[in-house]
């Protein structure tokens, strides 16, 4: 199996999902599966995928995976109490050869998932995670890993220069890592060589196996699910941050800035946010121009910037979080969250797969970011209307 455990998962799932337990219960969802890399052909491994579906939707939580959870000072009793009934329902999930027929050709696949987002969210990392692993053994088994842990050996010791010795960096890697067992190699060297200036790991099984801070607050699927769930869209996103500050209270205070563009974020994320939420999070769009928006934003408030974080977590590489602690460091809290850059570095590009949120209660849902290559949605009347209400501009024709 490669998914042994509900656990190996990323944090913010499980943050996420309290909310919907608490706040949104009778949802219904849809995501579909996406691979943005051309020539990848999934078609002829579609039996080993089914087996690994499978094999994840006979998994539940032990006892001892739930005190763990329970002991997270922002998880909920109840919602731990739930867990220890859930498993995720095979139905509720299908891989097949893809429908278009030129997709179909080229051996690409579709995974639609369709139920309760309360039952359904826990899917999406650790089937990205069961594709990207299923992938690599067939194309690229023979991966040099010596030659692999080397090149991290190289980022660990640019990270130690004396004037980064506060620059902290988390792994990020989950839904991208090349294996389970290369992504606990590679936070294992992380962990000895970098020592504190590693935060943590969004990987829940593999932070309580290792003793690490296990990290996450929200994703887009949160916010795009309050289109359809919350009052008229333009307050959309407003109504999100305010559900996930009733339900935390204060904690895990990172807020997500990329669902509509920065300057939409901007619009919305006034001086009561500015204040209540511990910073924001860039996952798309240059992240120096958006550092340093953020920083003149807080300002423009009257609320101190060194006060709050800057979490980026866009396809980094370690020189560029190098470049960008030398340029915002002492200006503003930082943190790097990193993915592909260290847990798929083996020698050849890593497929860009995801699973997005596209319907909720049978209503479209989008992102639409300041990087339109990463907008996900098939209804081109919605994304118009998204566009016109959150005051986005239609990017460039080609």
């Amino acid at each position: 199996m490669i998914i042994e455990s509900l656990l190996d998962t990323d944090l913010y799932k499980f943050t996420m999902m309290q909310v919907v337990l608490h706040h949104f219960p009778g949802a219904e969802v849809e995501y579909r599966f996406r691979c943005r890399t051309p020539g990848i052909e999934l078609a002829p491994l579609l039996p080993r995928i089914d087996a690994e579906l499978d094999a994840l939707c006979s998994l539940r939580f032990a006892p001892e995976e739930l005190d763990y959870l329970r002991s997270l000072r922002f998880m909920k009793s109840d919602f731990v109490d739930f867990l220890e009934l859930f498993r995720l329902n095979r139905s509720r999930i299908h891989a097949t050869p893809a429908q278009d027929p030129r997709s179909r050709e080229r051996g690409e696949i579709d995974i639609v998932i369709r139920g309760p987002w309360l039952h359904t969210i826990l899917f999406e990392v650790p089937v990205l995670a069961i594709v990207g692993e299923v992938w690599a053994a067939h194309a690229h088994a023979d991966a040099d890993q010596e030659a692999a842990m080397a090149r991290l050996d190289d980022k660990i010791g640019k990270l130690r220069e004396p004037d980064l010795h506060d620059c902290r960096i988390a792994d990020y890697g989950t839904r991208r890592r090349y294996s389970r067992a290369w992504q606990r190699r590679v936070l294992q060297r992380l962990r000895g060589g970098l020592g504190e200036q590693l935060a943590g790991s969004s990987n829940v099984a593999l932070a309580r196996e290792m003793g690490l801070v296990p990290l996450g607050t929200m994703a887009h699927e949160y916010l795009q699910a309050c289109q359809a769930l919350g009052p008229r869209l333009r307050d959309t996103q407003v109504f999100g941050f305010e559900t996930w500050a009733r339900e935390y209270r204060g904690d895990l205070g990172i807020a997500l800035a990329d669902v509509y563009g920065l300057q939409a974020f901007l619009r919305d994320f006034d001086l009561y946010f500015c204040k209540l939420f511990d910073g924001a999070r860039h996952d798309s769009g240059d992240p120096f121009a958006w550092g340093e928006q953020m920083i003149e934003h807080y300002r423009r408030h009257r609320v101190e910037p060194r006060g709050k974080t800057l979490v980026f977590s866009d396809a980094l590489t370690v020189d560029k979080v190098v470049a960008l602690y030398r340029r915002f460091h002492q200006r503003v809290g930082l943190a790097f969250g990193i993915g592909t850059n260290l847990m798929h570095d083996l020698g050849h590009d890593a497929p860009q797969m995801v699973i997005k949120m596209v319907r909720c209660n049978g209503q479209p849902v989008a992102k639409l970011t300041d990087e339109p290559g990463k907008n996900m949605c098939d209804d081109l009347a919605y994304i118009a209307y998204l566009r016109e209400v959150f005051q986005i501009p239609a990017p460039p024709q080609p």
